[in-house]
């Protein structure tokens, strides 16, 4: 078992969004193994599907005048993913009171085998870069929302 990356605030249990995949050519090296630099894009893809669910996008905060750049982004490598073999990504956003995003990932082979895992920070900023002390407010209702257990997802 894997120690988690994120101790629990407090507050309600993570969301967790998946998407499906199939690793494609551009991804792999000359021995059909996806490139360790790809990783980073597959968690951005469980990350942009989080947003989409729970109108979380990336535009969605642009709009309330923020902006998300990452601080931290850890990978650990287990098993390789090959040419054109189908796999997914769980993104789980855990709880957190500060201007932040914290988001884990792991990457699953169809057989249920652990391919990787990982996680990202994002801070919250105004779009002149200026860190936010406080979440915007659609961030707030949103979280009002996700621990009185009435979020729903969009769509």
């Amino acid at each position: 078992m894997f120690k988690p990356y994120f101790k629990n605030q407090g507050g309600p249990p993570p969301l967790k969004v998946v998407c499906e995949r199939t690793v494609r050519l551009e991804e792999v090296d000359a021995l059909g193994i996806v490139w360790h630099g790809r990783y980073a894009g597959y968690l951005e893809d469980g990350r942009e599907e989080m947003g989409r669910r729970y109108g979380l996008t990336y535009l969605d905060f642009k709009e309330a005048g923020a902006i998300l750049p990452i601080r931290r982004l850890h990978v650990d490598y287990l098993r390789p993913l090959l040419y054109l073999e189908k796999f997914s990504v769980e993104c789980l956003l855990h709880w957190h009171e500060a201007a932040r995003l914290n988001m884990e990932y792991r990457v699953l082979k169809t057989d249920g085998q652990l391919a990787s895992r990982g996680y990202s920070i994002q801070m919250m900023v105004d779009l002149s870069g200026e860190l936010l002390l406080e979440t915007p407010p659609f961030f707030q209702e949103f979280q009002r929302h996700w621990r009185e257990g009435t979020l729903k997802p969009c769509g």
